[in-house]
């Protein structure tokens, strides 16, 4: 692990990573976790921007663009440049709203359904890996850590501060 690369700053007075709290543990392994996703994706030779959206839209069919931007935390560009590859691709469709002319929804097409279904499935022997617990003893504890933590960040996303 590159201490440097985490963007933490100058992480040396913290010692070795074996010494970190385990907030600060956390809060790398969660910083990584995005680029390997994306590391993961790009391996089954889809862009991992296209694989989000269509996720996006294989749960939810029929979104409007900014609806996707909001869900992926992207600019309604980025979806838009995003979806004008996928449709190029076969992979996705746009189409007038039937009660709203003016707007637009995307919408999955079978290849695209397809293509999900495919890099998911590929993709989940190595999130499995990433993922699973070396210790089976430990788990219990990992699991308590993790939901309560889950819990303070939702009190806090909630406006209850800590």
């Amino acid at each position: 692990m590159d201490k440097e690369t985490l963007g933490f700053g100058d992480l040396a007075d913290l010692g070795p990573p074996e010494r970190w709290p385990v907030g600060r543990l956390f809060a790398a392994a969660s910083k990584l976790a995005g680029p390997v996703m994306w590391r993961l994706v790009e391996k089954h030779g889809v862009s991992p921007a296209g694989f989000f959206m269509l996720r996006v839209l294989v749960g939810e069919d029929g979104l409007r663009p900014g609806e996707v931007a909001r869900r992926l935390m992207q600019s309604a560009a980025t979806v838009t440049s995003v979806a004008d590859t996928l449709e190029r691709n076969g992979l996705l469709e746009r189409r007038r709203d039937e009660r709203d002319r003016r707007a637009v929804r995307l919408h999955v097409t079978e290849a695209g359904r397809a293509l999900v279904a495919e890099t998911g499935h590929a993709m989940s022997r190595d999130l499995w890996a990433l993922y699973d617990v070396p210790d089976e003893a430990d788990e219990p504890a990992v699991r308590r850590y993790l939901l309560a933590l889950l819990d303070r960040f939702n009190d806090f996303s909630e406006g209850d501060r800590c």
